[in-house]
């Protein structure tokens, strides 16, 4: 299950973080955008969340998830619509298939909240890699 390596991902980047602040004791929440086409089950993420979380300083962190819909362009008639899932990619306009994906893909950690509850507005470096 990749979502393990997602939340491994996340709290090692959260920790590293808080390491850097310096005076941060806990974690309360971390709060992830997650891309419709993006292939991760949000149950699944929150069990593996709770279990990566476990012995560091994120442990009992809350895990809060932001779900953002697939969209897509077309080239040719500039057209945008909600791809859905399984993924719309030809253009209901005009029959198209050159498109541009526009969102869906997300997944990121938007902010975390430190135990004195001032939100650390720190988006991850880049995108989290499902490899470890």
């Amino acid at each position: 299950m990749h979502e393990m390596s997602v939340a491994l991902a996340v709290v090692d980047q959260v920790a590293e973080a808080a390491t850097r602040a310096g005076d941060v004791t806990a974690v309360r929440s971390v709060r992830l955008q997650v891309g419709e086409l993006a292939g991760v089950v949000s149950d699944a993420l929150a069990f593996s969340f709770e279990l990566a979380c476990a012995g560091t300083l994120l442990e009992g962190a809350e895990l809060l998830t932001e779900a953002v819909p697939g969209r897509a362009r077309c080239t040719p008639c500039a057209h945008a619509w909600a791809v859905g899932m399984p993924p719309r990619l030809t253009c209901p306009a005009c029959g198209g298939t050159r498109t541009e994906l526009l969102a869906g893909r997300e997944l990121q950690i938007v902010d975390v909240h430190w135990d004195d509850g001032g939100p650390l507005h720190a988006p991850a470096r880049e995108p989290i890699s499902e490899e470890r």
